[in-house]
């Protein structure tokens, strides 16, 4: 029987264990320190060693920090913003950069070819980085180190795309390491026409054009898909340095042609055309077209697109920086009410408005002054005055004699201005202009033969605003004579006192407390208390005569001051600046010198006023733009944009017609409206504005001259197109006691509106709803039966507008009417006989 045998104890076990790892761990060592004395291993660990640190420290030096491949994949090129006119034609840009995009398939195989033989004939091989054309550039590069000359740069198109878009052009092998880490990056992010795409539009050619289109543009004047083969091939060189290949200079020129015929032969030589196709495009001339700015016409819009950018601007910015939709780098698409004949129109009216009041006044100097010391003509080109007038043009003067002077333009040629062409009277000496000449002084002058004659830019200015009534769209703006040689525009930004223009809304607020157009005021003395220190005021008329009791009509057609401020004073100046406010002109004080014009606006704002009444009181903002899409053709402005649905669809599918709701806000009774426009159509037929009358179609308005005067006005329209014109100096003073509205800026307003209105129907203005028309003596006021209105202006008898039950109850026969009518245009005519009422009717603008 076998014996039973005792465990052994945990501790020896224990023991056991830690012997035999002991034993393990040892042979290990063993093994280490065996094969550490042999001298491969220990130079291979070293290498190993020394390479995982070359690693960390490439990455360190080199890969830390370079930005993401992947962000290519949505990277947007700066692009110019466009505006389009009222007929959706490009009309306008805003760049800074001359680029278009085009997709990879928007551009020519035989394009792309010539890029890559003259680029990159690898690019669709090599994975990012061209390793033999890489090797060549490292020799290259020590062999010209310390010389001072730029080695060849040995760039793939991928390596190019991550420097132009992602590192900078830094020379440094440093930055070349950084642009083969991006490069192979980049490939395996990208597709190769995606990189292509990306190089294509973004490259810089030379004149100011970034990307192949708008280089086909600047070069040729033609699109990408419009190009020969040897344009492509000289458009491939360009790359490499476009100052090198400048059509302009007889070097370049040369330079150009050879590096033309060797990409050509490179094209050749990879197969891409023909030996016939290579021969032919070599004998071709560059054909280039003379450096051009903007395709666009730089003196469209004018003071129009510069009011369009500063308010797109406020909406997206400025710069790229400012956010995805800038001005200058977003590529917006602006939809703008623009018409480019309102808007010459407009503007040949005002400057010649501008220019007849001027007139026989003398030279008012030169319109800027140089330095001719570093360069006149860089000097001209940099002060961006220019004039388009007349076939007007800028000069400096570079140099002057006792008999002439000699002149430069912004194009490089040169003239002579003799001192018998230049005599007008300097304003400021009283000499003759070209006594005042000096070199570096800007000057206008006019072809006068085989020399030059001096012209004068008016030292008085204004603007004028064109708007549809049922939109709010501006059609046309001019804001001074001309935006290149002042940017202020007068219609937007100058502050004036309205003056008489004022006055219809004032009435406004009366005839919404209880008068009637019919109603009977006093034009006599009047006397308010004012305050303790101010103490009791009395007016009185300029004439220094009254008419007595009249009709608001009458008032408002001839202007009258004191009947102004007593139905102000009547109705409550409370009231009365609450509906000016209403109405968008200007927030004012219940004073009652604000009643006469003595509060400051703008153009714009009284147009969108006046715009407002001939629209029955509902009120449009006025815009310059329509909308506005991104590069991809997304609305993003209005905000609440949303399109038509089914408005242009071809045929009618049998649904219910597409309907806009209302827009714009309604700020006056639309009765009260139309009384103010009827009654306003009177200042026109027989009032202070009959310079209008033999335009013979409906129309409204009202004129305006402020204290001095220093601003003459004319505010009205039709009841679809309404504009406004003022006239004044920038820094305000007296344009003389003879200036008015009516004849000033009425014939202003008329020289510029009537070949506009020709054009459209004669629309009568449509009496809203409620509206009671009733045939009164036009004096008395009194209600007329048995007559019938006429056509003539001082008919005695009328039609005039009631609001229901406000129509006056007394009657009167039309022999009396017509009776007293002829003594009551007597009385009147002899009130202010020592001025007529056209000398005063536009009040003089305040009573301060």
């Amino acid at each position: 029987m076998e014996e039973a045998r005792p465990e052994p104890a945990p501790s020896s076990f224990a023991y056991r264990l830690r012997r035999d790892a002991g034993g393990a761990l040892g042979d290990v060592r063993r093994h280490w320190r065996q094969l550490w004395q042999r001298r491969w291993f220990r130079w291979t660990a070293w290498l190993g060693g020394l390479f995982l640190v070359a690693i960390a420290l490439f990455w360190f030096i080199f890969a830390r920090g370079l930005p993401d491949a992947r962000t290519l994949l949505e990277y947007e090129p700066p692009l110019p913003t466009i505006v389009r006119d009222v007929n959706g034609q490009p009309v306008h840009s805003y760049a800074r950069e001359r680029r278009v995009q085009l997709q990879y398939s928007d551009y020519p195989p035989l394009l792309i070819r010539a890029y890559l033989a003259a680029e990159d004939k690898t690019f669709f091989e090599h994975h990012g980085v061209d390793i033999p054309g890489f090797a060549g550039a490292v020799v290259d590069y020590a062999s010209k180190l310390g010389s001072g000359q730029r080695a060849r740069g040995g760039s793939t198109i991928t390596q190019q795309v991550a420097k132009n878009l992602l590192i900078g052009d830094e020379y440094s092998p440093t930055r070349k390491v950084k642009e083969m880490i991006l490069a192979y990056r980049m490939e395996n992010v990208l597709s190769k026409q995606q990189i292509l795409e990306l190089y294509l539009n973004q490259i810089f050619l030379g004149r100011n054009a970034y990307g192949v289109q708008a280089a086909a543009r600047a070069y040729f004047d033609k699109d990408v898909a419009d190009l020969k083969l040897h344009e492509m091939a000289y458009l491939a060189i360009l790359p490499k340095g476009p100052a090198n290949y400048r059509p302009e200079s007889t070097a370049g020129h040369a330079r150009a042609l050879e590096r033309r015929n060797w990409a050509l032969g490179e094209m050749y030589a990879n197969g891409w055309i023909t030996a016939a196709q290579r021969d032919e495009a070599r004998a071709q001339p560059l054909g280039t077209v003379a450096a051009h700015g903007s395709s666009f016409d730089a003196r469209a819009g004018g003071y129009y697109m510069e009011e369009v950018r500063r308010r797109l601007i406020q909406l997206f910015g400025e710069k790229a920086d400012d956010g995805p939709n800038s001005v200058y780098a977003g590529g917006l698409w602006v939809r703008s009410p623009y018409d480019p004949v309102i808007q010459d129109s407009t503007a040949t009216a005002l400057r010649n408005g501008l220019l007849r009041f001027d007139a026989g006044r003398g030279w008012s100097g030169p319109v800027g002054h140089i330095e001719v010391d570093r360069g006149w003509l860089r000097e001209l080109a940099a002060s961006y005055i220019a004039v388009d007038y007349a076939q007007w043009r800028v000069a400096a003067v570079i140099g002057r004699t006792s008999s002439e002077a000699q002149i430069g333009f912004s194009d490089g040629t040169t003239g002579v201005l003799p001192a018998a062409a230049a005599q007008l009277p300097y304003r400021r000496t009283g000499g003759p202009a070209f006594a005042a000449l000096k070199p570096g002084d800007l000057i206008v002058v006019a072809r006068n033969g085989s020399s030059w004659a001096l012209r004068n830019i008016p030292e008085v200015s204004g603007g004028m605003v064109v708007e549809e009534t049922h939109s709010g769209r501006i059609r046309a703006m001019q804001g001074g004579f001309d935006s290149r040689l002042s940017s202020y525009n007068r219609a937007t930004q100058a502050l004036r006192q309205p003056g008489s223009t004022i006055k219809p809304f004032v009435y406004a607020a009366a005839l919404d407390n209880g008068m009637t157009p019919a109603s009977i005021i006093v034009d006599g003395p009047l006397c308010v208390y004012q305050t303790a220190s101010l103490g009791q005021k009395c007016f009185r008329n300029f004439s220094g005569g009254s008419a007595g009791p009249q009709t608001m009509r009458w008032g408002v057609e001839q202007s009258r001051n004191l009947m102004t401020v007593r139905t102000a004073s009547q109705t409550g100046m409370e009231r009365v600046v609450r509906t000016i406010k209403a109405m968008g002109i200007g927030d004012y004080q219940p004073y009652l010198a604000f009643a006469l014009g003595a509060g400051e606006t703008t153009v714009e704002r009284m147009v969108n006023a006046y715009a407002t009444l001939a629209n029955q009181g509902r009120q449009m903002p006025s815009k310059v733009m329509d909308y506005v899409q991104d590069r991809r053709g997304k609305v993003i402005w209005p905000e609440r944009w949303r399109p038509c649905e089914g408005c242009n669809m071809a045929n009618w599918d049998g649904k219910p017609m597409p309907r806009f709701g209302f827009e714009g806000k309604q700020v006056m009774n639309p009765m009260t409206a139309y009384q103010v426009v009827h009654i306003t159509e009177g200042v026109i037929q027989r009032g202070t504005a009959t310079v209008l009358a033999d335009l013979k179609r409906p129309l409204f308005g009202k004129t305006g001259t402020t204290n001095g005067p220093t601003n003459v006005w004319f505010v009205g329209g039709s009841p679809d197109l309404v504009a406004g014109v003022y006239i004044g100096y920038d820094q305000p003073r007296s344009l003389g006691g003879w200036a008015q509205g009516g004849r000033i800026a009425a014939p202003i307003w008329k020289a510029a509106m009537a070949p506009i209105l020709e054009t459209m129907p004669k629309t009568p203005f449509v009496a809203p709803a409620g509206i009671r028309m009733v045939t009164i003596d036009r004096r008395s006021g009194k209600r007329v039966y048995g007559a019938w209105p006429t056509d003539e202006p001082k008919a005695a008898v009328i039609w005039e507008a009631f609001k229901p039950e406000t129509e006056p109850r007394r009657t009167i026969r039309k022999e009396e009417a017509e009776a007293q009518a002829k003594v009551a245009d007597q009385r009147a005519a002899r009130a202010v006989r020592q001025r007529t009422d056209a000398d005063f009717l536009e009040g003089q603008g305040g009573i301060y």
